[in-house]
């Protein structure tokens, strides 16, 4: 169980930081605490909206494996 459980704690620091990077790519909706510092100037170098959803499907695809590494290291332990 020893491997299986690390094999999961690596893919979630991976999934952890690939998430956090998609989080970060994804447009503002504006009107939040970006537009406070300067993030509300609007600009046309955002994508399309076809790459938006995309990232969009990706960063749930990201989240969904995480949680599932994470309920695998809690039924690991549970079992170990």
């Amino acid at each position: 169980m020893d491997i299986v459980q690390i094999a999961l704690q690596v893919i979630v620091v991976v999934t952890s930081l690939f998430l956090v990077l998609l989080i970060l790519m994804h447009k503002g909706q504006g009107g939040g605490l970006s537009d406070m510092f300067g993030g509300g100037v609007s600009s046309s170098l955002g994508g399309s909206s076809v790459a938006q959803r995309n990232l969009d499907r990706l960063t749930i695809v990201v989240g969904l494996v995480w949680a599932l590494c994470i309920v695998g290291l809690g039924l690991v332990a549970r079992f170990s």
